[in-house]
């Protein structure tokens, strides 16, 4: 893997050198884009939308568009702003990480101690395993001030989810949700009972994603001149009309399939 930013923890006053590394992956299939008429690649191109010429990517540069003119920005620019987060992250807080909607969270990284920091960098993990607690802090990352938390990832490795601003989360008042009424007991009963039936402890190797498998599986038959169709797994059913009455067919599925 390579790093994607190269830094430090900064943790009271002590400062932890590390790597970030991104932590995840795509798994869908690699599809082109083609022309319909003779499956050439389709390639995008920057262009100047002014004389329609392409621009060669070393000719580009940022600007912010202020009343009637841009103001172009250097790489020196955006390294004056905040220089210190450019190269700490710096923990602020530290919480309790149930606390924290799963709203606010986007993507993960590994964070990898540098040479001499390998013994602060076991002392942060050992201290937030202990105290079941996680870092908030902030940092730079590609022109980007970054609001992040830092956790113990399976006791063995520092882990970093980027997170959300509160500006960024959108409001649901638009929306029809339910209203406050209470629903009837008999079927929150059959609801708190369908719970419990399929409650398990997570175990994320018992998911997984077959979408890309089966649609191998068409690819596979249309370059041998044939079509596959493929059965679905897993069917809604119709037949209930009434909510109790799906309450009840769910539960009684269950309890065959437990069977």
């Amino acid at each position: 893997m390579r790093a994607i930013w190269n830094g430090a923890i900064g943790f009271g006053l002590v400062n932890i050198p590390i790597k970030l590394y991104t932590a995840t992956g795509e798994s869908n299939l690699d599809l082109d884009m083609l022309d319909k008429d003779d499956l050439s690649n389709i390639n995008f191109k920057r262009v100047n939308a002014t004389t329609g010429k392409e621009v060669k990517y070393a000719d580009i540069v940022k600007g912010y568009k202020l009343e009637d003119r841009y103001i172009v920005l250097t790489p020196e620019d955006f390294e004056q702003v905040n220089p210190e987060k450019s190269k700490l992250l710096n923990i602020k807080q530290f919480v309790d990480i149930n606390e924290i909607d799963s709203v606010y969270f986007e993507s993960s990284y590994f964070l990898e101690p540098q040479k001499n920091g390998e013994d602060a960098y076991k002392l942060l993990l050992n201290a937030m395993i202990k105290t079941k607690m996680a870092g908030i802090g902030t940092f730079i990352l590609r022109e980007k001030e970054i609001l992040c938390l830092v956790r113990p990832y399976d006791d063995k490795i520092l882990i970093l989810n980027r997170m959300r601003y509160p500006e960024e989360i959108r409001s649901f008042e638009d929306l029809k949700v339910p209203s406050a009424k209470k629903p009837n007991n008999d079927e929150l009963e059959m609801a708190e009972s369908l719970i419990k039936q399929r409650a398990t402890k997570f175990d994320p190797a018992k998911f997984k994603n077959t979408y890309n498998e089966d649609l191998m599986k068409i690819i596979e038959a249309k370059a041998k001149g044939k079509t596959k169709k493929i059965e679905a797994k897993e069917e809604v059913s119709s037949k209930a009309t009434d909510l109790m009455a799906q309450l009840k067919a769910s539960l009684e599925a269950g309890k065959a399939k437990a069977g």
